[in-house]
């Protein structure tokens, strides 16, 4: 058996996974602000899971990982910093625990689903912010493990702002007044890809995926506006830089702690 920990800025899930990568049994609680909170909050649910006895797991985190010390440095969500999440996780789990970004983690989920059709992968995540994962044959690309794509600096009128300032869901909720679940007016859904062509025109040259995968809140409803972003994609198309497919999340909800399977089966299987 294995354990997946989601860390989300609100709220945390905790999962027990088979060794063939099934969820067994899951709990969702709030995140403290506090990390030593955080720390007694998932003692307290781990104690409730049925599974006692783990192989290994993962711990995924929304920032920055020190991965060679097991450190969570510090992340846009949380308020913690330079936190040794590994040893304090290893301590309630009693497994050896890997610490890794939670887009990665998610990318890597999706990647794993994709393994016989596509090798580059880059998946995003459109939701609060803008985060994102490379995965190169089902595996965490170690030169783009830190790439915080929401953080780039992109010209908007006469500034250079962040990417996820004019883009993300939640600058999109602030201008519409209205979620991606809500939005039906083809003018809006035209205007928003305009804002989110700017920065996948920048990655695709960067990465040059095979796909992207789509997550967050705003990838679910990928068919709302497909059409209209492959459109405007199309505005920036070269020959070296090729339009690749895009594709929605088929795991959204889950596919971080299924990332944390995969990770922790790939170095303890």
């Amino acid at each position: 058996m294995y354990v997946g920990i989601d860390i989300g800025g609100t709220k945390t899930l905790l999962a027990a996974l088979t060794n063939e990568g099934v969820i067994s049994e899951s709990i969702k609680f709030p995140t403290p602000e506090d990390y030593d909170d955080f720390l007694r909050e998932l003692r307290s649910n781990v104690a409730k899971l049925t599974t006692k006895d783990f192989t290994a797991g993962a711990v995924a985190a929304p920032g920055m990982i020190d991965r060679a010390h097991g450190v969570f440095e510090k992340g846009g969500n949380l308020k913690w910093k330079n936190v040794p999440l590994q040893h304090d996780v290893e301590r309630i789990t009693h497994c050896p625990m890997l610490v890794e970004n939670d887009a990665n983690l998610a990318g890597l989920s999706e990647a794993m689903l994709l393994k016989n059709k596509h090798a580059k992968v880059l998946y995003l995540t459109i939701s609060t912010g803008i985060g994102g994962g490379f995965i190169v044959n089902q595996q965490i690309d170690p030169t783009m493990a830190d790439i915080e794509p929401g953080q780039m600096m992109l010209q908007r009128g006469d500034k250079v702002v962040k990417w996820e300032s004019f883009a993300s869901g939640k600058a999109m909720y602030e201008k519409y007044h209205q979620k991606a679940s809500d939005i039906e007016d083809p003018t809006i859904w035209k205007a928003v890809v305009k804002n989110w062509a700017v920065g996948f025109v920048d990655l695709m040259a960067v990465t040059q995926p095979d796909v992207i995968v789509l997550g967050g809140g705003v990838g679910h409803y990928l068919h709302k506006y497909h059409a209209f972003l492959v459109e405007e994609l199309k505005k920036y198309n070269t020959p070296l830089v090729p339009i690749p497919p895009i594709i929605k999340a088929q795991r959204p909800e889950e596919a971080v702690v299924y990332g944390c399977y995969d990770l922790a089966r790939s170095v303890y299987a």
